[in-house]
């Protein structure tokens, strides 16, 4: 039985560009989950999504953009939890004070490097308004393109979706769950860095990738 679409209440301060596209993000949404999850979770997840992202954008009109992507990947995480969805692949976490650094370069190597064959998140625990542009230009230099990818936090349901969740730098912010599969890898922050000192950083954020991949039995794409 499909559930009536719920309409939650708007933010007073979305422009009508905002309030469409918001809309429209979660028409695909409900499109995407309908067979998975009640059309008030959908719902829930895209405005509360929303949410963490109005205080700190710097982009207004994207917002809803990136409401549609955490949120979808909030929804895929909980289905996971929730045993609604399994592929075998393994999921790994990255996560570091402000998502703008380390645990975007390790994200970016992961998905380089394991293509479609594992899945990788990242969130801070203090998220940032943009990617640090060193550590964008750092990669780049191998070939890895980072600057689709936006500061974010973590919710529970994907700390609980992961595998493996590697912390750096994040200290006691970063969240436990019992009986999941930790790593902390101690790297210099990039933060306010140039990019010859970022290079070094992102070479042993790379060998640890590569490492992590062959513990996990993914093969590396050439």
């Amino acid at each position: 039985m499909t559930e009536t679409p719920v309409t939650h209440q708007l933010r007073s301060d979305l422009s009508i560009d905002q309030k469409l596209a918001l809309k429209t993000a979660s028409t695909r949404l409900h499109t995407e989950f309908d067979q998975t999850f009640g059309a008030e979770t959908i719902e829930r997840f895209l405005h509360s999504s929303y949410d963490q992202f109005a205080g700190r954008a710097t982009v207004p009109n994207f917002l809803p953009l990136l409401a549609e992507r955490f949120a979808r990947q909030r929804l895929h995480a909980l289905a996971r939890v929730e045993g609604k969805i399994s592929d075998g692949r393994p999921i790994v976490l990255f996560l570091c004070t402000h998502n703008a650094g380390r645990s975007q370069m390790a994200l970016g190597f992961f998905t380089h490097l394991a293509g479609d064959r594992a899945v990788a998140w990242s969130g801070g625990s203090e998220p940032g308004t943009e990617i640090n542009p060193s550590a964008i230009a750092a990669m780049a230099e191998v070939g890895v393109d980072i600057t689709g990818e936006y500061p974010k936090p973590w919710t529970d349901e994907i700390v609980q979706a992961a595998d493996v969740v590697v912390t750096m730098g994040c200290g006691d912010a970063c969240p436990i769950f019992p009986g999941k599969r930790y790593e902390n890898w101690e790297l210099a922050d990039p933060a306010g860095q140039d990019v010859d000192a970022v290079r070094p950083i992102r070479d042993d954020i790379e060998e640890r990738i590569r490492r992590l991949l062959d513990e996990l039995n993914v093969a590396v794409a050439r």
